[in-house]
């Protein structure tokens, strides 16, 4: 290497050593300062003592229902609702051919006759001294076996119609008309719609800690609804293998629910000191978010932050922000970082 071309390289590694310790303003920054004051709420960055919460899954569950089935093996003549179908306490469901049950009813109505006649026959008899008290005596018992027998099958005939126990929705059918019915086969399953309820598998670390009549939280992701529930009923013995108690908790009444949905059980566990800021002061940057902070001067400092559980309207803050800092809140969307804040009351 000659002289001249050692002395420009000494030269040019000087120049880059003065520029890193003299490093140039960002443009962005001073854009940003030169805009005019965005008009923004500010909310304090708070620090709280929370209980930790552990969601566990449940279901939805209509506090009626009934698994509909025969009480006797025949046809099934009608079935004349559908999947889906309300129906109405008292409305026809199904109706089983009992041809063979009619006729018993007939057969023990015609014996039950024959009894009665026999027995004022008999009775007029005594009266005239051409009977006995003892004859007499085994036809009122005849008379009274007949009967039972002619309700017996009275009531037979009455399986072959079944009608619906309360008012609710046919939820599976099973069955159609033309399949053979055998004494306890499901042929439909109905449900009532009043009134529901959430079963739930809760860990038996923190049933020991529950009792009938405990508030839990309970969110249905489906359709984002929210609510409140009491323990309505707590299992006294733990499934082995689940290492869980099973739990029944009341939606309350006119909850927009249906039977079957998927939902979260909020279990509250011990205290941690939380961070906690306005949901609204938060917005998406991929797998992290990010939130404006009003820093020296109120100026706007970016800042990337972890978010944790939803608390109201109000998010846990993981890491990326201190207690006592401020932030603003619902940040207008042409908001960037080193522009002035004016903070609105």
């Amino acid at each position: 290497m000659n002289l001249s071309s050692f002395v420009l390289t000494a030269a040019a590694l000087g120049l880059l050593a003065g520029c890193g310790k003299h490093p140039a303003p960002s443009a962005s920054t001073d854009s940003a300062a030169a805009l005019p004051p965005a008009k923004v709420r500010l909310a304090t960055v708070r620090a709280e003592n929370l209980p930790v919460v552990t969601a566990i899954t449940g279901t939805i569950r209509p506090l009626r229902q009934a698994q509909i089935a025969a009480k006797l093996m025949g046809a099934i003549d009608e079935l004349p609702v559908t999947l889906g179908q309300s129906v109405r306490t008292g409305d026809l469901l199904v109706k089983i051919s009992a041809a063979e049950i009619t006729a018993r009813v007939a057969q023990a109505q015609s014996q039950l006759n024959v009894a009665r006649r026999n027995l004022e026959r008999e009775r007029d008899l005594l009266g005239k001294g051409a009977s006995t008290a003892d004859l007499v005596r085994g036809l009122e018992d005849r008379l009274t076996l007949t009967q039972a027998m002619v309700r017996e099958a009275e009531v037979m005939l009455g399986y072959a119609t079944i009608r619906a126990p309360f008012d609710g929705v046919i939820s599976r059918k099973l069955a159609n008309a033309g399949d053979l019915a055998s004494p306890g086969l499901t042929l439909l399953q109905l449900e009532g719609t009043g009134a529901f309820e959430v079963e739930a598998a809760l860990p038996d670390s923190f049933a020991s800690n529950l009792n009938v009549g405990a508030i839990l939280a309970i969110s249905v992701p489906a359709t984002g609804i929210a609510f409140k529930a009491p323990i309505a009923e707590l299992s006294p013995a733990a499934d082995a293998g689940a290492r869980s108690i099973l739990a029944k908790l009341t939606v309350p009444a006119g909850t927009a629910v249906r039977s079957g949905q998927f939902v979260r059980v909020e279990l509250p566990g011990p205290s941690v000191r939380t961070l906690l800021v306005p949901a609204a002061a938060l917005s998406p940057h991929g797998q992290m978010e990010r939130i404006f902070v009003a820093g020296e001067n109120n100026r706007a400092v970016l800042r990337l932050v972890k978010s944790g559980a939803t608390r109201g309207d109000h998010r846990e803050i993981v890491s990326g922000l201190s207690d006592g800092e401020r932030v603003v809140v619902a940040p207008p969307a042409g908001l960037r970082e080193g522009q002035t804040l004016e903070v609105l009351p």
